[in-house]
């Protein structure tokens, strides 16, 4: 088995998370495939990976809506997508003991969507960001990883996660000191998606507290990704029976008098070659005691 068809069986019988890693990083490899041929031709990035990235620009947005659902698979540095991908696998598996595969998928969605639109309103809000506003953009996955991290946190706030250099350590703690130093550094060089982290958290928090409450946030995407998949399926024929010229299927009643009705019949034939022979039957009788001898 080749890697290409290594690569798609292993994203075909993967699990969700597996999925999302994959995706996250085939878009990765693409966007590099590009950057490079780009720079061979002295184009800039910057003509594509704005049609993918989340701009904090409303009239911008309004002319690419879409980047609402891409942004949060794009990535341009090797570290980002590496850190990103390790956090998502980590607290993904975590994440997984406590809710499903399609509540991992709605909640990176939503998380993402979150982390988006605290980062639009901020930008548009706060006079900080003014002068940075028409040129802003957002990428990456954190916002949706920050949300799972949270989920996975509040869900199960004393598990420890054993981390490099520092030893065991318990979620509610891990989920705390991110929050604290995305809250810290939304003045940064890196605001956007400090903000989006923020966003994240907000809505992994809310998903957990909603669904204790018997309300699933998720819901709504997994039935558009039903939808969705439904539509892509390929329909089945359906063979429908031509019953021109058939009869009537009878009721139970009607073929126990019918069953009756013959045996009288076989039985009056029976009688008649007692009494006068065979040769004294009719055509029809001959035929009735034939087609009655091959059942």
């Amino acid at each position: 088995m080749d890697i290409i068809e290594r690569i798609k069986y292993n994203f075909n019988q993967g699990s969700a998370l597996t999925k999302l890693i994959y995706i996250n990083v085939g878009v990765f490899v693409v966007i590099q495939t590009i950057t490079v041929l780009f720079a061979l031709f002295n184009f800039t990035t910057e003509s594509y990976i704005s049609y993918l990235a989340v701009p904090a620009d409303l009239s911008l947005l309004l002319k690419h809506f879409w980047t609402l659902i891409t942004y949060m698979f794009v990535h341009e540095k090797l570290f980002h997508i590496l850190f990103n991908m390790l956090a998502l696998f980590w607290f993904g598996k975590i994440y997984l003991m406590y809710f499903s595969e399609k509540q991992l998928v709605g909640l990176y969605v939503i998380g993402g969507l979150s982390g988006a639109l605290l980062y639009i309103i901020a930008y548009n809000v706060f006079p900080f960001f003014a002068p940075l506003l028409s040129q802003s953009i957002l990428l990456g996955a954190s916002g949706s990883i920050m949300a799972i991290i949270v989920a996975a946190a509040v869900s199960a706030p004393n598990m420890e996660l054993a981390m490099l250099f520092i030893g065991n350590i318990k979620l509610k703690y891990i989920a705390i000191i991110s929050v604290l130093i995305s809250f810290f550094g939304i003045t940064s060089n890196n605001a956007g998606g400090e903000i989006a982290h923020l966003g994240g958290a907000l809505c992994g928090y809310l998903f957990v507290v909603s669904l204790q409450q018997g309300k699933d946030l998720t819901a709504w995407v997994n039935k558009l990704f039903d939808a969705f998949s439904t539509l892509l399926k390929p329909r089945k024929l359906k063979v429908k029976q031509n019953t021109a010229g058939t009869k009537p299927r009878m009721s139970d009643a009607e073929f126990n008098q019918n069953k009756a009705r013959k045996m009288q019949q076989i039985d009056h034939i029976l009688d008649k070659i007692k009494s006068s022979g065979y040769e004294s039957l009719t055509s029809d009788e001959k035929k009735q005691l034939f087609e009655q001898g091959k059942k």
